[in-house]
């Protein structure tokens, strides 16, 4: 070992009373923002930092519509940028407005007094908001009068109090800190999702988006009807009690999709609420007929719980994933004996009174039973042969930190590219952050397996090596990795490679996209350059430099457009050198690294209720049609070939 490690750093040795520091509770919120709202993000996903302010500002407004203190709320968002919720409840006490939004464990909901069952319960929410917002204002309208205070990151610029003519009511409005949160932008789909969510929970809520008006009258079974991509084999059975509501049916696709929510928090990870739901809705329905096994049972169905709990325990503050074991603070029944005695008395009975249904759901689980019972041979082998390879897989180049590790605060950042052939997957292996990134090789393009039973997974070793690797065979439950990334080259058949594997995730797994798990990688199409001496806007330069240590010879830009290729050389020129990026192999480590770092550019494959999966595989990846045909020939772009001087300029 070389010596000069062993020596101590000088500028360590000092460690004296001037290095403990006491912040203030909103400035340790911009210090550890990661700590109150998870992860930051630019807005790209729904699980971005920007929507958990939104959702911590509007859950208070929900709190007042749940006692029944306003049923309108207003949500407007200015060039995607800045954000305002008005509610019409009861206005927050003026004599402690500034209080309830500027320190921390300041709350109305310490109690059951002034709101019951509510989401926000630790006196912290609003705080990160205005802690994280480069401006936030805040009014209480309440009695004819008006307080109005206005933030800037945390800090108090004015206070004022006059008369208001206006509703009782709250309203706030903020801008997320564009040093936080980097190039974001409120995407008005998640936001759209996000709300209507809100009203599948709140019948008689109406939610006043940009001036569209979004309700709900059936709560649960709305949301089904929304959220399904495939036909209900029967009608949603909608069932409510006190303080819990289900809705269910079955429909002609593999595996499980669920739903779940506790006092209006979407828990996209579930937890105790939905781990109850999924063990009694199958013990329930296997008591009613007497026979089946619980896989059989739940597969394909289509479901959703949302319950009401005092004092709701969630595993982090994004209250994503139900911890709680009871049903209040005090003990009592437990969650899982609640939602099973609800199931097994309110579920039995419907099965009793509609045998239609009865039979139909019947007639479901026998079919899931002989498709089990059919690969059963080939399920066993196959699970043997991704049991030994998983101990040497030369096709997955593993990570450290997985999804499914629950204690891990980085387990969100975990992701898997999915490339095609070796090269491809050399550059991200030798790039990738081996903590949290793992790759996943192709051999060529993968079987199209549109039309064909699941049998194909375990069939095809290919498919079955990469269930393995994700870990989704028997539910989401499991998976491994929080992002599961295509990553094909751009051009025809990394395109085509592109619609096989999303195509195998639709056939088969359509809750891994449904929960907005899966993704495309961009990578860029042009590499321009030049040589810095020949650039004469020094901004350029320096904006160059910032984003890098190395002081390069040449400037840089990557290009993912033709548009953006044009940019770069008007900002480069003159006689830039361009590089046509014709695969992922092509691209050295060294770039590559740039490319799935932080800033790395991904775009969610999504589903909305309008994509019937049967019907855009079956145009897409089934026979040839005349009906596609035609589609490509009336839609068929042909480029003329451009001289070599025209194409560099």
């Amino acid at each position: 070992m070389n010596e000069d490690n062993n020596l101590i750093n000088p500028e360590t040795v000092n460690y004296d009373e001037g290095n403990i520091q006491t912040l203030t509770g909103l400035e340790h919120i911009r210090l550890r923002p990661g700590m109150y709202i998870g992860r930051l993000g630019d807005g790209s996903s729904a699980e971005d930092g920007i929507y958990v302010l939104l959702k911590e500002v509007f859950d208070n407004s929900i709190d007042e519509f749940k006692m029944k203190a306003g049923d309108r709320i207003e949500v407007n968002v200015e060039d995607n940028l800045r954000i305002s919720v008005r509610d019409y409840g009861r206005g927050i006490p003026q004599g402690k407005l500034i209080e309830s939004v500027s320190i921390l464990n300041t709350s109305g909901k310490f109690d059951s007094k002034a709101f019951k069952k509510s989401i926000g319960l630790n006196g912290v929410g609003v705080k990160a908001v205005n802690a994280l917002s480069s401006h936030f204002e805040v009014h209480s309208y309440r009695d004819g009068k008006v307080r109005k205070a206005v933030f800037e990151c945390g800090k108090l610029i004015s206070d004022v109090t006059e008369p208001s003519q206006d509703e009782n009511g709250t309203y706030i409005y903020f801008e997320p800190d564009a040093t936080k949160f980097i190039n974001y932008q409120f995407h008005d789909e998640i936001v759209e999702n996000m709300l209507r969510n809100y009203t599948y929970l709140n019948i008689g809520l109406t939610i006043m988006y940009n001036g569209r008006r979004i309700l709900s009258r059936h709560g649960l079974e709305d949301l089904l009807k929304d959220r399904m991509t495939s036909d209900a084999l029967y009608p949603i059975v909608h069932l409510q009690g006190e303080d819990i509501e289900i809705a269910f049916t079955h429909a002609n696709q593999y595996g499980e999709e669920y739903y779940s929510f506790v006092n209006g928090q979407h828990t996209t990870q579930g937890g105790t609420h939905q781990s109850a739901f999924k063990e009694h809705i199958a013990r329930t329905i296997k008591e009613f007929y007497g026979k089946y096994e619980y896989g059989d049972i739940r597969t394909g169905i289509v479901a959703a719980i949302a319950i009401n709990v005092e004092e709701p325990l969630f595993e982090s503050q994004t209250k994503i994933k139900l911890g709680s074991l009871t049903m209040a603070p005090d003990g009592g029944v437990s969650v899982n004996k609640y939602v099973g005695d609800f199931i097994k008395t309110e579920v039995d009975n419907y099965l009793h009174i509609h045998q239609d249904v009865a039979e139909v759901l019947e007639n479901k689980i026998k079919e899931s039973e002989r498709d089990r019972k059919a690969m059963a041979g080939v399920t066993k082998l196959a699970r043997e042969r991704a049991k030994k390879a998983n101990l040497h897989n030369r096709k997955l180049r593993d990570c450290r930190i997985h999804f499914s590790d629950v204690k891990n605060d980085r387990k969100e950042e975990s992701c898997i590219f999915i490339t095609e052939g070796d090269s491809a997957s050399g550059s991200i292996t030798k790039s990738r952050d081996v903590n949290t990134q793992a790759v996943f090789s192709l051999r060529g393009k993968p079987l199209n397996c549109f039309g064909l039973t699941k049998k194909v997974v375990y069939e095809n070793e290919e498919f079955n090596l990469l269930q393995a690797a994700l870990d989704i065979e028997e539910s989401l439950d499991t998976l491994r990795y929080n992002k599961v990334i295509v990553a094909t080259d751009a051009d025809v058949d990394g395109m085509h490679i592109r619609l096989l594997i999303i195509t195998f995730f639709l056939q088969f797994f359509p809750e891994l996209i449904k929960k907005g798990h899966v993704y495309v990688l961009q990578t860029p199409l042009f590499r321009v350059r030049n040589r810095r001496t020949k650039i004469k806007n020094k901004k350029t330069i320096a904006e160059a430099d910032a984003k890098s240590d190395k002081k390069s010879d040449f400037i840089t830009r990557y290009c993912y457009s033709d548009e953006e290729r044009q940019k770069a050389i008007e900002e480069l020129g003159p006689d830039p050198e361009i590089t046509r990026f014709k695969g992922l192999g092509e691209i050295s480590p060294d770039e590559f690294a740039g490319f799935i770092g932080p800033d790395m550019r991904l775009e969610q494959v999504t589903l909305h209720k309008t994509d019937q999966v049967a019907k855009l595989l079956e145009y897409y990846m089934g026979k040839n049609t005349m009906e596609r045909q035609n589609f490509i020939i009336d839609n068929l772009v042909v480029e003329e070939d451009r001289p070599e001087e025209d194409i560099y300029e």
